[in-house]
C-alpha cells in the first residue's frame, strides 16, 4: 500500500471514529428517553401533575416538586444573572485597562488601578475558570454553611435558590464573556469616535449585540440547575412534603429529589411514577432550551 493510500485510509478511519463518537451517545440518549417514555407516559395525566405525594403510588403526584423547581429557577435566575453578566462586563470591558491610566489622573488612582489589574484581575479569571469545574456537592456544602447557618435562611427555598445560583454563576460568566468577546472591536471604536463614553458603548452597543449569546448561555446554565440534586439535598431539602411552598422561607422539595425518592422505593408502581416525573423534567428543560433558541434567533434577526 502506497503512502498516499495509507493516509487516505487513516483519514477515513478518523472520520468514522469521530462520527461514532457523535452518534453513539445520541443513540444511547434516544434509547434511554424511549425507555422512560414507554414506562411513564401511561401514568402522566393532569391528576399526576396536580396531586401531592402519597404512600400509594396510584394517588401520588408531583405538584410540590414542580412548584419547588419553578421557585428555584426564578430565585436562581434573579440572583445569578445580574451578578454573572455584570462580572463578565467588568472582566471584558474594564479589567486590564490599567495601562491607560496616567499619573495626571491622580497618584492613588494610578497605582491602585495598575496594581488591581496586574494582581487581582488575573486571579479572578483563574478562579472563575476553576469554579466551573467544581463538583456540585461542594456548592451544596458552601450553601449549607453560608446561607443556611451564617445567613440564617434555614432549610428554605431561598437558601436552595441561592446555592444553585452559586453553582451556575461561573457558567454564566464564561458564556457571557465569550458573547461579549465576539462583538467586533470596530463597533466600539466607531462609538468612541462619535464621542460616546465607555458606559454608553457597553450599554447601547456591546450588550444589545451580545445579548443573544448571553441569553443562550444563561438558559443552558439554568437548565443545568433544574436537574441538580446533590446541592439541595445537602442544604436540607425535603424528600416528602404534602404542601406547596408559599413563601421564600418555606420548606421545599424539587422534581429531581421527588424522582430520586420514587426510584429508591421497591414497588414497581413508584418506578412508573419516577419515569413520568422524568418526562415532566425533560419537557421543562426542552421548553427552556427551545425558548432560548427562538428568542436568540429573533434578536439576531432584529440586530
Amino acid at each position: 500500500m502506497q503512502k498516499g493510500e495509507r493516509s487516505l485510509v487513516g483519514e477515513h478511519a478518523f472520520v468514522v471514529a469521530c462520527a461514532a463518537a457523535v452518534f453513539l451517545p445520541i443513540l444511547l440518549l434516544v434509547f434511554l428517553f424511549a425507555d422512560v417514555f414507554i414506562d411513564g407516559i401511561a401514568r402522566l395525566d393532569w391528576q399526576f401533575i396536580t396531586s401531592f405525594p402519597a404512600r400509594r403510588a396510584g394517588e401520588a403526584g408531583i405538584l410540590p416538586g414542580l412548584v419547588g423547581s419553578v421557585f428555584l429557577i426564578l430565585i436562581t435566575g434573579l440572583c445569578a444573572l445580574p451578578i454573572g453578566i455584570g462580572s463578565a462586563i467588568y472582566l471584558e470591558e474594564y479589567a486590564g485597562r490599567g495601562d491607560n491610566v496616567r499619573r495626571d489622573d491622580g497618584i492613588f488612582k494610578y497605582y491602585f488601578v495598575r496594581a488591581w489589574d496586574r494582581a487581582f484581575s488575573p486571579l479572578i479569571e483563574i478562579n472563575v475558570a476553576n469554579l466551573a469545574g467544581v463538583p456540585s456537592v461542594i456548592y451544596g456544602l458552601l450553601g449549607l454553611e453560608v446561607f443556611v447557618r451564617v445567613a440564617g435562611f434555614g432549610h428554605s427555598i431561598l437558601a436552595g435558590g441561592m446555592t444553585l445560583a452559586l453553582l451556575v454563576l461561573p457558567i454564566i460568566i464564561i458564556a457571557s464573556r465569550e458573547a461579549i468577546r465576539g462583538i467586533p472591536r470596530h463597533y466600539r471604536e466607531a462609538a468612541y469616535g462619535l464621542g460616546a463614553t465607555r458606559w454608553e458603548v457597553v450599554w447601547q452597543i456591546v450588550l444589545p449585540s451580545a445579548f443573544p449569546g448571553i441569553l443562550t448561555g444563561a438558559i443552558l446554565a439554568i437548565s443545568r440547575a433544574i436537574g441538580e440534586t446533590a446541592p439541595i439535598i445537602v442544604i436540607g431539602a425535603l424528600t416528602y412534603i404534602t404542601f406547596v411552598p408559599d413563601c421564600l422561607h418555606s420548606d421545599f422539595t424539587a422534581l429531581p429529589i421527588q424522582i430520586f425518592n420514587w426510584v429508591s422505593r421497591p414497588q414497581r408502581e413508584f418506578a412508573v411514577n419516577a419515569a413520568a416525573g422524568i418526562i415532566v423534567l425533560l419537557f421543562t428543560v426542552l421548553l427552556l432550551n427551545a425558548f432560548a433558541v427562538i428568542l436568540r434567533n429573533r434578536l439576531q434577526r432584529r440586530l
